[in-house]
């Protein structure tokens, strides 16, 4: 409590008011579009960049590794069915909302050592990035699928469609822009998402962000621990269709690709396509399959 002066026994004043207690954020997980503490109880210190305590966080554990996968495999039949044009709103509605945020997400990219410059920046660049495939949602399907050719009295249509549920390993050394540079094209195709992010202040409050949005619960969960603890039940989870590896080391990745080959899981690597670059097709189709529709002419 604040000491009280021994003269009039109100608290100490600064010159903008009365002693205030400091309100420390909790850094709790996104899952199921709710902000539950790890099931283990478990949490870990964050640190800044000289060493100073910054906050608790949660440290996720196997079992939350399960219940993100159930939340995000019960929101995939309705995020999918959505039109492609109305991800796009939802998306950019994130854009927005990162927008206005971005003095609290400069200050905590600060807080990891970056300049003010280079935080904004990157607040920016992911604000862009969000933006980006936000205006592809209802673009990709023209560009990825096609009318056939064939020898017959048919129509043969080939449209893309969403994978299902996509594993994340969030990229390091950019924390705000890896996020948007891995969700913003999993989500604008249909699909949703099991993030493991290793920055949990940004990783959370970028949580906020989406719960704040209008993007249904469930469609991205945010896990904050060890990857190398996570990403292997990820990873071997029979209900997770694909991954995504980009933030994870050759040994995390050589790992996690032979868990995938359990249920033939679509595997992004490392190396197949640099996420700091100008954001392209590549990882717009990555987690898309292929369905061929046939038609009879003239029925």
């Amino acid at each position: 409590m604040p000491k009280a002066d021994k003269k009039n026994k109100k608290p100490k004043r600064t010159e903008g008011g009365p002693v205030r207690l400091s309100v420390r954020k909790t850094y709790k997980l996104f899952i199921g579009g709710a902000f539950p503490r790890s099931e283990s109880g478990r949490s870990y210190v964050v640190h800044d960049a000289d060493g100073a305590f910054l906050a608790n966080a949660s440290l996720a554990s196997r079992k939350d590794v399960r219940d993100a996968v159930v939340a995000a495999r019960k929101a995939f039949g309705p995020w999918a069915a959505r039109t492609a044009y109305n991800r796009g709103q939802i998306l950019y509605r994130i854009a927005e909302m990162l927008e206005g945020r971005r003095a609290q997400f400069v200050a905590e990219l600060r807080a990891t050592g970056r300049s003010a410059e280079a935080a904004g920046a990157e607040v920016d660049a992911a604000v862009d990035r969000w933006v980006w495939y936000a205006g592809w949602a209802d673009k990709v399907a023209a560009v990825a699928g096609n009318p056939n050719a064939v020898a017959g009295p048919f129509l043969n249509i080939s449209t893309p469609v969403p994978t299902g549920v996509v594993g994340v390993l969030a990229p390091e050394g950019s924390p705000l822009l890896g996020l948007a540079s891995v969700l913003a094209p999993a989500i604008a195709t249909g699909n949703t998402a099991v993030a493991v992010a290793d920055s949990p202040l940004v990783a959370v409050t970028f949580a906020e962000v989406l719960a704040t949005s209008d993007l249904p619960g469930g469609v991205v969960n945010i896990l904050t621990g060890h990857r190398a603890e996570l990403a292997p039940w990820l990873a071997g989870h029979m209900d997770v269709n694909a991954l995504d590896l980009a933030g994870a080391s050759a040994e995390l990745a050589a790992e996690c690709e032979r868990a995938a080959a359990s249920n033939l899981k679509r595997v992004l690597r490392p190396a197949d396509e640099d996420w700091h670059a100008d954001p392209g097709l590549r990882r717009l189709t990555a987690f898309l399959e292929t369905r061929t529709v046939w038609h009879p002419v003239g029925v």
